[in-house]
């Protein structure tokens, strides 16, 4: 199936939904509005001619000069089709976005990373916790304004946490010693 083909069928449904559009090198991206999002995926899903059934992964970026902050990215697969697409949103920090998780049932890992990393929430999900830092982790790894070096209160977080006798402060991550 060409992109063409694709955009098409999109476009004839979701006119109004789709922000931007992006070819390269034969890769397709589109752009949708955050409040379309779900019932788009759906639809790529769903549809006979797309058949867009494997969700290959799911991840965000962290913008934190601009008022939609997140952008999501999906990247999606038609296994019948030999087709791929992108398809990205934007929401701000505090505005959730719709679950996927109905429609891919891959998608809980994928979401609960997000949150994990970036502190997005994810509508209707149904396991919606951390899963690569502890629960009781203040702040998130992957934004920006998140220090490189972690923050001096994550080394009294390590010191109360950790078992007795491993190394506490690995000299490539944390602060010296003073």
């Amino acid at each position: 199936m060409s992109n063409d083909e694709i955009l098409g069928a999109i476009k004839a449904k979701f006119a109004n939904a789709i922000k931007e559009v992006n070819e390269f090198r034969g890769d397709l991206t589109v752009k949708v509005d955050k409040d379309s999002l779900h019932d788009f995926m759906k639809f790529l899903h769903d549809d006979s001619s797309l058949k867009f059934d494997y969700l290959v992964m799911m991840t965000a970026i962290d913008f934190p000069e601009k008022e939609e902050r997140f952008e999501l990215v999906y990247v999606l697969r038609s296994i019948d089709n030999k087709a791929m697409i992108s398809v990205k949103t934007s929401t701000k920090e505090d505005e959730p976005v719709d679950s996927v998780m109905d429609i891919w049932h891959s998608a809980n890992w994928d979401e609960r990373e997000t949150y994990d990393m970036y502190g997005i929430k994810f509508n209707n999900h149904p396991d919606l916790r951390r899963i690569l830092m502890p629960e009781d982790w203040t702040g998130y790894p992957l934004r920006k304004d998140y220090p490189l070096k972690g923050r001096p209160e994550d080394d009294t977080y390590l010191d109360k946490h950790l078992p007795n006798g491993q190394i506490k402060r690995p000299r490539h991550t944390r602060m010296p010693l003073s």
